[in-house]
């Protein structure tokens, strides 16, 4: 980026109307359908952000795009406008956002050369389509999970990003966004339990039915529910285990509480292996309503000289709230309350965007993990009841 372009970035003041207070019923909805807890975060810049950059919102067809967007702002991004069709959308979004800029139409967004960010959460089948519309306008794009949903829309988003040079980034929220899941990457990689052998992610969902859209049930257009869900995992297998070259090894995926919908996948698993260690992923959208969150999501992480445990989300019958990890090593057992871990991603995701860098997420390791879940889900044989 030339000096010119950086100061321009610079130069801006940030958007009235930021740190407005979260909206009550998209708070609701994010207890119930399975968000990164990260949705009370001030909507403001970081002490640690280093520029100011405008960017625009296109598809917020699940409310995941206010961690998106408030991970964007913490940043320094500067939320510049919005584009939408649905009144509630459009009133939800500026509860929490204020009076910012409703776009006549997708094009205004990409035509405006001030807007260097689009960030999305569209119907996943949409989102890889308009990330490279994004990409061939010049702009770099930030797309919540799953951000493709077929192996040819894969090979299309990499072929834009050749082409184009620009960031097809992808939220995976449950390591990016979660305290304990930075913190146990920091531990990972500085050695704290010497080399990964092995990933094993458990990451049930509440299925909430009454609250969800047509779309949901459709893999056709959820890409289902290893892609869906799964994509979390993927990433994470990819991260902890630091592999740059991945491959599924078995997967299933199966039906067996939603006869209402027979297309729909409510259980799903897949065993992975890479030149970085293996990984177990199971998925499913069989939380009990009487458990106090979405999901009972559990990471193990086995490595050489120790293993670590997250307990995302929740302790069941044990310590309140969530964020728990715990680690056996040489030096003994410990546990950390990870509860005011840092998040760095939004910081080193808008610096990335200035410096052209790649400190919050490496674009290969991304679609690595995308192509995992397309493969899984490809070859899933089905679960036997």
């Amino acid at each position: 980026m030339s000096d010119t372009n950086r100061r321009g970035l610079l130069g801006l003041g940030l958007t009235a109307g930021l740190a407005a207070g979260f909206a009550a019923d998209a708070f609701a909805q994010s207890a119930t359908r399975g968000d990164a807890p990260t949705e009370g975060a001030m909507a403001k810049p970081a002490p640690e952000a280093k520029y100011r950059v405008p960017f625009a919102v296109i598809g917020m067809d699940h409310n995941h795009i206010y961690g998106i967007t408030d991970a964007v702002i913490r940043g320094g991004g500067v939320l510049t406008a919005f584009y939408a069709t649905d009144p509630k959308q459009i009133a939800m979004f500026r509860k929490r956002y204020g009076d910012i800029k409703l776009a006549r139409s997708e094009q205004e967004i990409l035509d405006d050369r001030a807007i260097k960010l689009v960030c999305s959460a569209a119907i996943p089948v949409l989102r890889a389509p308009l990330g490279i519309r994004v990409m061939r306008a010049g702009k770099d794009y930030l797309s919540d999970k799953a951000a493709v949903v077929t192996l040819k829309q894969l090979a299309d988003v990499r072929r834009a990003i050749r082409e184009t040079g620009r960031k097809f980034a992808i939220m995976y929220s449950e390591r990016l966004e979660v305290p304990a899941a930075v913190m146990a990457g920091q531990l990972v990689h500085d050695g704290a339990i010497g080399r990964v052998i092995q990933t094993i992610n458990l990451a049930p969902h509440r299925l909430s039915a009454p609250s969800r859209p047509d779309w949901f049930w459709d893999p056709a257009r959820n890409g289902g529910i290893l892609t869906d869900v799964g994509s979390h995992q993927a990433d994470q297998f990819v991260y902890l285990t630091g592999s740059k070259r991945a491959q599924v090894l078995a997967s299933q995926t199966g039906n067996f509480g939603n006869p209402a919908h027979p297309k729909f996948e409510d259980f799903g698993d897949m065993m992975l292996s890479g030149d970085g260690g293996a990984g177990y992923v199971r998925v499913d959208w069989f939380t009990p309503d009487g458990l106090s969150t979405w999901g009972d999501g559990r990471l193990f992480i086995l490595g050489t000289e120790g293993y670590i445990e997250l307990r995302k989300y929740v302790d069941i019958a044990g310590r309140p709230g969530g964020n728990h990890l715990l680690i056996a090593d040489k030096k003994g057992t410990r546990y950390l309350d990870c509860s005011k871990v840092p998040l760095p991603f939004g910081p080193q995701f808008v610096t990335d965007l200035v410096e052209r860098t790649s400190v919050a997420q490496d674009q290969e390791g991304a679609l690595l993990a995308a192509e995992l879940v397309l493969t899984a889900e490809a070859r899933a044989t089905p679960a036997k009841r």
